[in-house]
Order: C-alpha cells, then sequence, then structure tokens
C-alpha cells in the first residue's frame, strides 16, 4: 500500500491562490492551510518566489496523525522583489506566475529558471497575456513583467494546455469584464475547479472547451486537502501491471477527469485494476487504486483528444508498451519535444538502449512488443519521467540498470527511491 506524493500540479495552484486571498484587503487579513502540499523542488521554487513577493509561507512535517501542511499568510497585492524569481525547472511556475502577476499595476519582477528552463518556449502565454494588456519582455526566460492594467479578451488557444489556460484566467481575475479562454480538446481543469469549488467564485462556461471568469472577484483564506498525484501514481500503476505476481494499492490518488487518461490507457492495455472513488475536496474527486500483476497485456493507442489527459505519463506508457502484444502507437504528442528535454528522443532512446524496440515519428513514436529488456547504463538527460520511467523498466530488464542524469527526480517525486525500496519485493 503506498500514498503517492500529492499532486504537483494542485500544489503550485494552491500556493498562488492562497498568496491571493484577500486581494486588496489590507495585509496579514487572510490564511490559508494547505495539508499534503507537494515539497518537491518545483513547488518549493513557486512558494520561494511567493516569500519574496511578500507572503508568508510556512511548511510543517507530519507528526503523528496531523499530515504534513504550508501555513499561507496572504499579502494582498505583491511587492516588487529585489531580485530575480528563480522558477528552477518549473515550467508550470513561470507560465502561472506570468499570468497571475501581470496584472498587478506597479510590480516590477523578472522570472528566470534553469538552462532547461530557459531554452522552453513561453509566447504561447506572453502573447495572450499582452493581448490583455500586459507589459512583458522576452519569449523565452528570463520574463520582465511590469504589471499593468489589463482588459478582458476572448482568447483561442491553438493547442490543449492547461498551464496556458490558467495564466490566462489567472489574469482575467484582475482585469475589466469577463475573460474567455478556449481549446481544441479540453487540457486539465485543475484551475476551474478550484476557482469555482474551492474559492467559491463564478465560472463561466460555453461548452466543454470555453471558460470565463469574471475580473474583480476576491476570495478568502481556505483549507485544501492536496490529494496524491495521478502522474506520479502511474509508474507504480506499470510497474505493477508489468511484474506477474504484483498486488498493489494507492491511496488517496486524484481522480480528476482530464487527468484519467492514464486509467483508460492501462484498461486498454488489459491491465488488471478497478477504483474506489471516495471523496470530493475543494471541486478535486479523490480516491483509491487497486491493480495486479499477470494480466495479458496487448498493444494499445494513444492520441488525439486524449493526449492532454496523460501527456506528461507518455514517457511509462512507452516502458508499458514494451511488454504489450503488437505494436503500440504514441500520436500527436508533439508537445513532448518542448518539455525539459526533447521527451520522444528521448524515451525512445532509453527503450532502445535497453533492448527493446521503437522508433520516432514527427509527432509521436511507436513502440513494438513485447520484448526482453536488459539492463545497462541509460541517460535520462536530467529530465525526471525519463529517469523514473527508466528505473520502472529496470524492474523488468535482465541485469543490473543504471540511470545518470536522474538528479531531477526531486523536482517532482523527492521519496521516489523510498516508495520503491518499500514497495518492491525482491
Amino acid at each position: 500500500m503506498l500514498r503517492p506524493p500529492s499532486d504537483k500540479s494542485l500544489t503550485h495552484r494552491a500556493l498562488i491562490l492562497a498568496a491571493g486571498a484577500g486581494l486588496g484587503a489590507r495585509r496579514g487579513t487572510e490564511t490559508s492551510v494547505i495539508f499534503h502540499p507537494l515539497q518537491g523542488e518545483d513547488c518549493l521554487a513557486t512558494a520561494e518566489i511567493l516569500g519574496a513577493l511578500g507572503a508568508e509561507i510556512e511548511f510543517f512535517a507530519a507528526t503523528g496523525e496531523q499530515p504534513a501542511m504550508a501555513i499561507v499568510q496572504s499579502y494582498g497585492r505583491p511587492v516588487s522583489p529585489d531580485l530575480p524569481l528563480d522558477c528552477g525547472n518549473s515550467g508550470t511556475a513561470m507560465r502561472l506566475l506570468a499570468g497571475w502577476l501581470a496584472g498587478h499595476d506597479g510590480l516590477e519582477a523578472v522570472l528566470t529558471g534553469d538552462p532547461s528552463l530557459t531554452r522552453r518556449p513561453m509566447r504561447r502565454v506572453v502573447d495572450p497575456l499582452r493581448q490583455m494588456g500586459a507589459s512583458i519582455e522576452g519569449e523565452t526566460a528570463p520574463l520582465r513583467l511590469r504589471g499593468r492594467h489589463l482588459n478582458s479578451i476572448r482568447y483561442e488557444s491553438p493547442i490543449a494546455s492547461a498551464q496556458v489556460k490558467s495564466a490566462i484566467l489567472l489574469a482575467g481575475l484582475q482585469a475589466d469584464g469577463t475573460t474567455f479562454v478556449s481549446e481544441p480538446s479540453l487540457s486539465r481543469d485543475h484551475t476551474e475547479r478550484m476557482i469555482e469549488g474551492l474559492l467559491g467564485l463564478q465560472l463561466l462556461r460555453e461548452g466543454d472547451l470555453c471558460v470565463g471568469v469574471l475580473g474583480g472577484q476576491r476570495w478568502s483564506g481556505f483549507h485544501f486537502d492536496v490529494p496524491g498525484d495521478i502522474s506520479s501514481a502511474a509508474f507504480w500503476m506499470v510497474g505493477a501491471a508489468i511484474l506477474p505476481e504484483s498486488d498493489l494499492v494507492l491511496k488517496d490518488v486524484g481522480l480528476n477527469p482530464t487527468r484519467s487518461g492514464v486509467i483508460h490507457a492501462l484498461e486498454r492495455a488489459g491491465a488488471k485494476l478497478r477504483i474506489e472513488e471516495r471523496e470530493e475536496d475543494g471541486g478535486e474527486p479523490v480516491g483509491d487504486i487497486f491493480i495486479e500483476g499477470g494480466a495479458p497485456l496487448q498493444a494499445f493507442e494513444v492520441g488525439g483528444a486524449e493526449v492532454p489527459t496523460l501527456l506528461d505519463e507518455i514517457p511509462i506508457f512507452a516502458v508499458l508498451a514494451t511488454q504489450c502484444e503488437g505494436v503500440t502507437n504514441f500520436r500527436d504528442v508533439g508537445e513532448l519535444r518542448v518539455k525539459e528535454s526533447d521527451r520522444i528522443e528521448s524515451t525512445v532512446s532509453l527503450i532502445l538502449a535497453m533492448g527493446g524496440l521503437a522508433e520516432s515519428l514527427e509527432d509521436g513514436f511507436r513502440v513494438y512488443g513485447p520484448t526482453k529488456l536488459t539492463g545497462g547504463t541509460v541517460d535520462a538527460g536530467l529530465d525526471h519521467r525519463t529517469a523514473m520511467a527508466t528505473t520502472i523498466a529496470g524492474l523488468v530488464a535482465s541485469g543490473e540498470t543504471k540511470v545518470t542524469g536522474a538528479e531531477t527526480v526531486a523536482s517532482s517525486y523527492p521519496g521516489f527511491e523510498d516508495d520503491l525500496r518499500s514497495i518492491v519485493v525482491r
């Protein structure tokens, strides 16, 4: 039995929204408590940035029956920081904070990050924010922001991206009028659920793919329990599915429908699993996942509108595909080329390095199975998801598997090695 680490996407958003509680009110009038916050490097970078902007954030370790928590004292309006704001390796932090900070008139700030982050595209966020009247210099990090009065827009995003959508909605909360954003297919909807279910604000919907917020809404401090991250749980789910005698229970996992591609892909592959949904907190459904190994696995397809619901999990599903009968195709996943690494090439490389059969395509790749993987040395290229996927592949590979360039695993899953030792029976 294992509770996976708390959801990174939700922790980022909870911290930012907690720091914005009571916006415009007297400093220090609102307090929020976030239970089970993920304390990986990415989320800690967001917390440090919010502290530099004037928030008071303190983390407390779990004690007895009391879970870990973060207490956030809201600051009303943020203050201009003295130094550049370092987002580390977190594209989520940079894009969401750009949206949040753009509408604070008079604020001046620079958002920067590590060498990997400075190569990642920011124009997808910068362009719509500029349409709202934001002053942002740069299209890759560092981004120099000067807060301005914002106007509402109706933006049609050319890609399905929760980060783009969230940045626009966060800016829209500070703009005149009502800001709408639509996308070609539904991306993660954590921000919308939190705005409506956690903060109690008005959210406008036009069909399934268009959502809007009314500017000028204010909210109070809140309590929020961050569920386990299904993206992190996916590594153990695949590991259990490909190891014949496995029997694993994953507790308190977030079951947001816009992240359900993980479950559906495993079901299509023939994995034996069941879900017990238990509760909902702040608009987010939560439950337990039971999965057993030994079921015959067959090739499956990933593509189209489903892609945004499991994009981050593609590397570990490529490992699953090596143990499936037939050819598994991953289509419409070109967005992977602009992640922490070119994840199409790094995923194909890890499979080939371990004796599997795979080939890259322009907007995806395919994997041939089943194949007997062999251990060896695989360079994860400082991509945390590639590193963890390689580790799971090593569980079914013959010989020893050594993963280099795995330092960034701490960005999303600081306890990965400990959890691996706790659930693997040798």
